[in-house]
C-alpha cells in the first residue's frame, strides 16, 4: 500500500507522516517513509530523526533528487524488502503554485499510490475549502488528515474538507506526541462542535492508558483509605500519558467555556504538586500525616520547600487538597462498606486539623472560616478545593 501525504507547507505534514507510520506499526504492519522534499533539507533532517524514533526506516536521496524518482525508488525498494506500507512526505509550499500540483501529480503517477491524503491545518478556517478544492481537483484525495486538533479550534475545517470534496476525514492529530494521532469520528466531532464535550473518546483514552491491575490496584487503596502521595503522582502520569490537560478537558461536558489561563493554571498545579513529592522522603510520601503530625514535621516541611525550589504556600495548597481527597475517599469507604484504615503513622487526622496545621506557618492573611487559593494562582472549580475549618485558621 503507497500512501500519499500532501498539503501546504507549515500544517505539520511531516510529522503527520511520522505519527501515521507509528499508528500501522503498532497494527503490525511494517513501514517505510520515503522523503521527497528536496527543496527544504531541514524536512528531510526532521523525517530521519522522526524514524529513529519511531523505529521506522526512511528512504531518501538527499536534496538533488527528482520528487517523482526519489518516490519511485522508495516504492521499488519497499516492494525488494516486502514492506506493507510506504508512506511518501511530499514537498509543501507556502501557496498552491501550478509546479506544485504538477509535481504532486507526477509523484502520483509514478508511485501509483492507492490512498492520498490531504493534510489540514484544523485552524485553517474558511480557507480550508478552496485549498480542498484545489488539492482535490489536481490528484483526486482519497481522504485527508486534521492537525492541531488541541488548539482553540473546534473543528470547523472538517466540515469544510468533507463538502467540498466529498472524501472523508481519516484521522486527527491532537497533540504533539507521536501517538497523538486519532481516527476521525464524525459524532464526536460533532458533540465537540456543539461544546458537549466527547466522552466516548475519554473512556477510550483511560482504558488505553491505565493498566486495568493499576486501576484495580487504585480502587482497593481508595476502599481502605490507604492512598498516598506515591498514587497521587501514579495518578497524575497517567493523566500527562493520556493527554495534555486542555486536550482531556474538551472531551468533558460543561467544560468549553474554560479558558486557556485556566487551563494553564491546572497544569502549572500539577507541576508544582509532583515537583513537591519528588522532594520529599520515601517513608513521607508513603505516609502524609508525618508532614502535620509528626514531632519533626516542620523541619521536613522546611526541607521540602527548599529542595523543590517551591513556596511555602504551594506545599500547604498541596496538603489541603490532598487532604480535601483524602477525606472524600474515606466517606465514600464508608458508604460502600470499606475499611477507613489509618493513613500514616499517626492517628487519622481529620480534615479541619489537617488544613490547621498545614497552614500554620503560611505567612498570610485568611478569612475566618475558609481556606481558599491564592488568587494569583486561580486553579478551576472542578481542580480546587474549598476547605472548611473551625475557628481560624
Amino acid at each position: 500500500t503507497v500512501i500519499l501525504m500532501a498539503g501546504l507547507q507549515g500544517v505539520g505534514k511531516t510529522t503527520a507522516c511520522g505519527k501515521l507510520a507509528l499508528a500501522l506499526r503498532k497494527q503490525g504492519k511494517s513501514v517505510l517513509m520515503v522523503a521527497t522534499d528536496v527543496y527544504r533539507p531541514a524536512a528531510i533532517d526532521q523525517l530521519k530523526t522522526l524514524g529513529t524514533q519511531i523505529g521506522v526506516p526512511v528512504f531518501d536521496m538527499g536534496v538533488d533528487g527528482n520528487p517523482p524518482e526519489i518516490a519511485a525508488r522508495g516504492v521499488r525498494k519497499a516492494k525488494d524488502e516486502d514492506i506493507d506500507v510506504v508512506i511518501v512526505d511530499t514537498a509543501g509550499r507556502l501557496n498552491i503554485d501550478e509546479k506544485l500540483m504538477g509535481e504532486l501529480k507526477a509523484t502520483k503517477m509514478a508511485t501509483n499510490a492507492d490512498e492520498t491524503l490531504l493534510v489540514v491545518d484544523a485552524m485553517t478556517g474558511q480557507e480550508a475549502a478552496t485549498l480542498t478544492a484545489s488539492f482535490n481537483d489536481a490528484v483526486e484525495i482519497t481522504g485527508a488528515i486534521l492537525t492541531k486538533m488541541d488548539g482553540d479550534t473546534r473543528g470547523g475545517a472538517a466540515l469544510s474538507v468533507r463538502e467540498v470534496s466529498g472524501k472523508p476525514i481519516k484521522f486527527t492529530g491532537v497533540g504533539e506526541k507521536m501517538d497523538a494521532l486519532e481516527p476521525f469520528y464524525p459524532e464526536r466531532m460533532t458533540s465537540r462542535i456543539l461544546g458537549m464535550g466527547d466522552i466516548v473518546s475519554l473512556v477510550e483514552k483511560v482504558q488505553a492508558g491505565v493498566a486495568e491491575e493499576e486501576a484495580l490496584k487504585i480502587q482497593e487503596k481508595i476502599m481502605n483509605a490507604t492512598f498516598d502521595f506515591n498514587d497521587f503522582v501514579n495518578q497524575l502520569e497517567m493523566m500527562n500519558n493520556m493527554g495534555s490537560m486542555k486536550q482531556l478537558m474538551q472531551m468533558m461536558p460543561g467544560t468549553a467555556k474554560l479558558s486557556d489561563a485556566d487551563m494553564e493554571a491546572a497544569e502549572k498545579s500539577m507541576t508544582i504538586a509532583k515537583s513537591l513529592i519528588n522532594s520529599m522522603t520515601k517513608e513521607e510520601r508513603q505516609y502524609p500525616d508525618m508532614l502535620v503530625a509528626s514531632t519533626n514535621a516542620e523541619s521536613r516541611r522546611a526541607r521540602i520547600i527548599k529542595g523543590s525550589g517551591r513556596k511555602e504556600s504551594d506545599l500547604a495548597n498541596l496538603i489541603i487538597m490532598f487532604g480535601g481527597m483524602r477525606t472524600k475517599m474515606q466517606q465514600m469507604s464508608g458508604q460502600l462498606g470499606g475499611k477507613a484504615a489509618s493513613v500514616g503513622l499517626t492517628p487519622q487526622l481529620s480534615e479541619a486539623e489537617l488544613t490547621k496545621l498545614a497552614m500554620n506557618k503560611v505567612r498570610k492573611t485568611i478569612k475566618p472560616g475558609f481556606v481558599r487559593r491564592p488568587k494569583a494562582k486561580k486553579v478551576p472549580k472542578f481542580l480546587s478545593e474549598r476547605v472548611e475549618i473551625e475557628g481560624k485558621a
